[in-house]
């Protein structure tokens, strides 16, 4: 067997494979994304705003 039929069938294998993932893909909807669905739910909460500054405020301390 040449090293060219062994690439060959690897590829094969490889889109085989590919074609089962994408089989097992759920379909693309119109609904929003998870990052979208809870953008704006921390909005004016201050227990959240003092994580964020506690966040920034650590990392300013390891730079």
């Amino acid at each position: 067997m040449s090293e060219l039929q062994t690439i060959e069938q690897r590829l094969a294998e490889v889109e085989r494979e590919l074609a089962e993932l994408k089989r097992c893909l759920p379909l693309k909807t119109d609904e929003k994304s998870w990052v979208e669905k809870i953008a704006g739910t921390f909005e004016d909460d201050p227990e959240f705003d003092e994580i964020v500054r506690l966040g920034r405020e650590f990392r300013q301390s390891v730079e």
